[in-house]
């Protein structure tokens, strides 16, 4: 089932790396960034951690691809310069345990859920085992673009 686009969501780094990383959905990713750029109503919010979890993945491409650091901090700067909502874990992380216990899933990930949960916006995520685990879960792969 295909869904339409949203302009109120919660993205995790699975998808917010493909902005910078070529990897299967990337194109669509950056049609999505376009199209939420384009409106003024658009919120993209984050969990903090999106930011460090964003530069663990640059790190694991420098290291295992040999892509150059210079390549990953600049891609760095431009992950600060997006208009993202960025919102403190602290205030997330006790829902996010109970949720990831209930739901089998890692902390970090239940993060995104609560957050995306408490705003009552959809997640969109590339992680398909993540989308399947949450109701209010978007697989990048179902969304129409």
């Amino acid at each position: 089932m295909s869904e339409a686009i949203v302009l109120r969501c919660v993205l995790d780094a699975s998808v917010g790396i493909k902005l910078f990383v070529e990897e299967e959905f990337t194109d669509k990713v950056h049609k999505l960034f376009a199209l939420l750029a384009e409106d003024p109503q658009a919120e993209i919010h984050v969990p903090d951690l999106f930011y460090i979890e964003c530069a663990n993945i640059l790190l694991k491409y420098t290291k295992r691809y040999k892509r150059p650091l210079a390549d990953s901090l600049a891609d760095l700067e431009d992950l600060n310069k997006l208009a993202l909502k960025s919102t403190s874990t602290s205030g997330l992380i006790e829902d996010a345990l109970k949720l990831a216990k209930q739901k089998d899933l890692t902390a970090y990930d239940a993060c995104y859920a609560v957050l995306a949960q408490k705003l009552k916006f959809p997640l969109i995520t590339a992680d398909a085992p993540l989308a399947n685990a949450i109701e209010w879960a978007i697989w990048i792969g179902d969304l129409e673009i």
